[in-house]
């Protein structure tokens, strides 16, 4: 793994040890961003976030800050450490935390962010999207995005409840991407 673009091209990333992690692959993460476009000055909220990855390219592509969400201690070393290789530290956050405690704790804190990262593990998305908008709708800016990865057997992904104003399917081999621009403020 490899940061694709940005201030820290080239630089080599860490994955976490062990089966339990599914890092996003260079051709996937490229597509996405380029999806994307400018996301200069935005705030990144990357839950489930096993290496750290996305949230690293989105920092070098200009994001203003990111913060990591994993459960998995072997994830959150090795988002530190990717921190470290990169020198990034400063405008990165991990936490150790289940996705609806981060969630309702960046909720009562007043954090907002711009480009949400979900990716699960492929068998808890379908689980998770139905109580999704609810909790992820108070950490939202009002013009947002969110970019969830899946299973492409399971087809796009659908978040019942949030206000959607455009969303861009599509798939990679065995991953599907789902990118939804919400408003909020609807």
């Amino acid at each position: 793994m490899r940061i694709i673009a940005g201030q820290m091209r080239g630089r080599r990333l860490v994955a976490p040890t062990g089966t339990d992690t599914r890092p996003t692959s260079d051709r996937v993460r490229e597509s996405i961003f380029a999806i994307l476009g400018d996301i200069t000055g935005c705030d990144v909220l990357d839950l489930f976030a096993g290496s750290g990855a996305m949230a690293l390219e989105a920092l070098s592509r200009g994001a203003h800050s990111a913060l990591c969400v994993d459960t998995a201690p072997k994830a959150l070393h090795a988002i530190r450490a990717n921190a470290a290789i990169l020198d990034d530290g400063d405008r990165l956050r991990t936490r150790r935390a289940d996705w609806r405690r981060a969630l309702a704790d960046e909720a009562a804190a007043g954090r907002r962010y711009g480009l949400c990262l979900l990716d699960p593990p492929y068998s808890l998305l379908p689980r998770i999207t139905g109580d999704l908008a609810g909790v992820l709708a108070p950490v939202l800016q009002p013009a947002a995005t969110i970019v969830v990865e899946g299973a492409a057997s399971d087809g796009p992904v659908d978040i019942p409840g949030l206000c959607v104003a455009n969303r861009i399917d599509r798939t990679y081999g065995s991953t599907s991407i789902t990118i939804i621009h919400t408003d909020v403020s609807q």
